[in-house]
């Protein structure tokens, strides 16, 4: 996406994305150090929300921890079915934009019934009726969102759960490696697409998005949604050559986030040449298929990700002539509490 080009810039969607690298520099990894404490006592913390909520944020930082050996459990799921887990023992972090979301003030009017004193919130807005059942709130500094599909607030609150869990396990970088993850997602949002690879895009029947299961493609597959109306399914790690391609057509594509060397060979055998559909990369080295090459950020690299997805379904969403801010049915808040 060029943000010198009204085209882009007109839409709130694309202005809410390319502010997202200021966002990362000013973002304060300080913020959380004391319910970081407190976490660390506990040694087990659930990251519950809905959507874009948790998908990215909850599932990148357990990547991450995993990779850097964390020693916390970390456990996700959504705020429907954690109602139903024992969570006596567990510090329980819930995300909501509107701090209205149904699921999760149900599980914390639950929760705070039983005595729980481990609750905490992240919202957009202060003083939401999720954070007056948390035992500890905190509303996100990026402002309101100005389209309906959620993007800088997904990457703040990435940052809130990396800078939390890293100062719970007394190992804090991020504060140091702000400015050059910055740098190198507004590289990502910005770098220029062939209009070839759009058109392959545009026109595909299914877009499917294939990757680790790291909240990455996941969410860029719920974005392809709401951003370009476009059917999408997410194919998590190598299932796109497990059973699926029975189903697969030529006129469907997969763009797959971060290829694994050994297993290119294996999708070009039963996608590119067994179905005949296309296959694009999003990578930070050159694969064999046509790749969108974005810079390397370590075991960052989920934030770079996320915004080279973003700049492929921005130019897919115009070259479809759809309105990037306003789906015809999809809604901000998604299952809004009422009671």
């Amino acid at each position: 996406m060029n943000p010198n080009n009204d085209k882009h810039t007109s839409f709130g969607l694309v202005r809410d994305m390319l502010v997202v690298p200021q966002i990362i520099r000013e973002f304060d990894a300080d913020r959380m150090d004391e319910t970081a404490a407190a976490i660390a006592k506990v040694g087990r913390l659930l990251m519950t929300g809905e959507g874009s909520s948790r998908l990215f944020p909850a599932k990148s930082v357990i990547t991450t921890a995993r990779r850097r050996g964390w020693p916390l459990s970390l456990h996700t799921d959504a705020g429907l079915q954690s109602q139903e887990y024992d969570l006596s023992d567990w510090a329980v972090f819930a995300l909501s934009n509107s701090g209205r979301t149904a699921e999760v003030i149900q599980l914390f009017s639950k929760l705070a019934d039983a005595g729980h004193q481990h609750r905490y919130s992240l919202t957009a807005f202060a003083d939401s009726k999720l954070e007056s059942l948390a035992n500890q709130g905190y509303v996100l500094n990026c402002g309101e969102e100005s389209a309906v599909a959620a993007t800088k607030s997904v990457i703040e609150q990435a940052l809130c759960y990396h800078a939390l869990l890293e100062a719970a396990c007394g190992q804090k970088q991020l504060a140091s490696r702000l400015d050059r993850l910055a740098d190198q997602v507004e590289e990502a949002l910005t770098t220029s697409i062939p209009s070839e690879v759009v058109d392959r895009i545009a026109n595909a029947r299914i877009i499917y998005w294939s990757g680790r299961n790291d909240g990455v493609a996941e969410e860029l597959t719920l974005k392809t949604n709401e951003i370009t109306r476009k059917c999408a399914d997410y194919l998590e790690g190598t299932y796109a050559v497990h059973g699926i391609e029975e189903v697969m057509t030529e006129d469907d594509v997969v763009i797959w986030i971060d290829p694994d060397p050994g297993s290119e060979e294996k999708f070009e055998q039963v996608l590119g040449q067994g179905v005949g559909l296309n296959i694009v990369a999003v990578a930070s080295r050159e694969t064999r298929f046509p790749t969108l090459q974005i810079p390397d950020a370590g075991d960052l690299a989920a934030f770079v990700q996320m915004a080279a997805g973003w700049n492929i379904l921005v130019e897919v969403g115009l070259k479809l002539g759809v309105n990037l801010d306003k789906p015809e049915r999809a809604r901000k808040v998604g299952n809004e509490f009422t009671g």
